[in-house]
Parts: C-alpha cells; sequence; structure tokens
C-alpha cells in the first residue's frame, strides 16, 4: 500500500511539473503534450527525462 501511493505522488507531481512548464513555455510556443508517456517519463526519471523532452522538442521541431 505504501508503494502504491509513492507512485501515485510521483504522477501526480510530475503533472504539475510539466503543467508549470507548459504554462511558462506556452509563450514560446514550446508545449509539452501531457500524456501518460511524459507523465511516466518525467514521473520515473525526473527533471532529466523533462530536460530530454525540451532538448528533443527544441532541436527536431
Amino acid at each position: 500500500m505504501k508503494w502504491i501511493g509513492m507512485v501515485f505522488k510521483k504522477l501526480v507531481l510530475s503533472v504539475f511539473i510539466l503543467y508549470g512548464y507548459n504554462l511558462i513555455a506556452s509563450s514560446f510556443n514550446q508545449i509539452i503534450p501531457i500524456n501518460i508517456i511524459t507523465v511516466g517519463a518525467v514521473g520515473f526519471l525526473g527533471f532529466p527525462a523533462l530536460f530530454a523532452f525540451i532538448l528533443i522538442r527544441v532541436f527536431l521541431f
């Protein structure tokens, strides 16, 4: 039960991190979609996954 709570907390925190980034980056047209893949990656890997998504977004699109 403790493990489920920890996973849920990380997923909710990753949604807030992505939403906060999208609020800031919307003026630059660099929005990262909030879906299961991005939330899972940011929840599992943390900020390095967010930076990787930003780099992918900047260099490929």
